[in-house]
């Protein structure tokens, strides 16, 4: 089988993206505060995006000024703050799982905005893809709140709608300025949900600077700048597929750095949702522009 490289490249640098953010647990857990999940958002996006608009030294104007608005609060302000809630009331296998059916609800709405049509092979990895999730991550005690169920799913219908409308919006800059505005926007927004929900950070340790700069830089700046760069160039529906590697990456780095135990289903689960990534970037033409 002849493999084309200019469709395999977008699919490998993007990818990039979800492989990183496997780590934003184990950086969260270790190197930030605890119990300021609002605030650890701001400072992962904020700071970030004035980063980069100070290098691009572009603004929006216009309507894209309340594109941006929208794509930001969907991208980060709103995805990040339900995340977090899913994640302080569930399990954290259950917020996974219940967040790894972005997918679906990307191939619904890349067919209702954009026109995509539907692809049972589409469909069928994306189920392969969340049944791989739940496998790699559920354990037998997980418990169901509906709040957290509900923050779950609402994070997952912000970052879907994020990936489609960040595809039909193609705005008149580079992929820098774009995720620029987003981030900022993004951490704009989440400065009055941190300051009135939550306390104020305790005085930050050279650990916890450490773990922000990690969170900013590499976390949200390189990750969506790659991750912007690809929706451009790929499928949302195959975008949302490579999701599925940050709880994939998320376990094997629990496994390596943790000792976290390895059992026969979650091996299952990690083949799975190899698998439901090859169907998914095979069957979606992944088109290069």
């Amino acid at each position: 089988m002849k493999i084309n490289i200019t469709s395999v490249w977008p699919i490998a640098v993007t990818a990039l993206a979800p492989a990183i953010w496997g780590s934003t647990y184990i950086v969260t857990t270790n190197l930030l505060p605890q119990g300021y999940p609002l605030h650890a958002a701001m400072l992962r996006a904020l700071p970030a995006g004035i980063l980069l608009l100070l290098l691009v030294r572009q603004f929006p104007k216009g309507l894209w000024a309340l594109r941006v608005f929208v794509l930001g609060g969907l991208n980060f302000t709103l995805f990040w703050a339900m995340l977090f809630v899913s994640a302080y009331r569930l399990p954290g296998g259950v917020a996974a799982t219940v967040g790894a059916v972005q997918p679906l609800i990307v191939i619904a709405l890349a067919r209702l905005v954009l026109g995509t049509p539907i692809r049972l092979a589409v469909i069928l990895a994306a189920c392969i893809g969340l049944a791989g999730v739940a496998l790699l991550v559920l354990t037998p005690k997980a418990a169901l709140d509906p709040v957290g169920i509900a923050a779950g799913l609402a994070g997952a219908v912000s970052m879907a709608a994020g990936t489609v409308l960040t595809r039909h919006w193609r705005p008149p800059v580079s992929n820098l300025t774009f995720t620029a505005w987003q981030l900022t926007a993004g951490g704009l927004l989440l400065v009055p949900l941190a300051l009135m929900l939550e306390p104020a950070l305790p005085t930050l340790t050279p650990l916890n600077y450490l773990g922000f700069a990690y969170l900013g830089v590499i976390g949200a700046a390189f990750t969506y700048l790659l991750w912007f760069w690809g929706i451009a160039r790929i499928e949302p529906a195959a975008v949302a597929a490579l999701g599925f590697l940050s709880p994939l990456v998320a376990t094997l780095l629990g496994w390596a750095l943790l000792g976290q135990s390895l059992s026969l289903l979650q091996g299952i689960g990690f083949i799975a949702v190899l698998v439901s990534v090859f169907i998914a970037q095979r069957r979606a033409s992944a088109a290069v522009k």
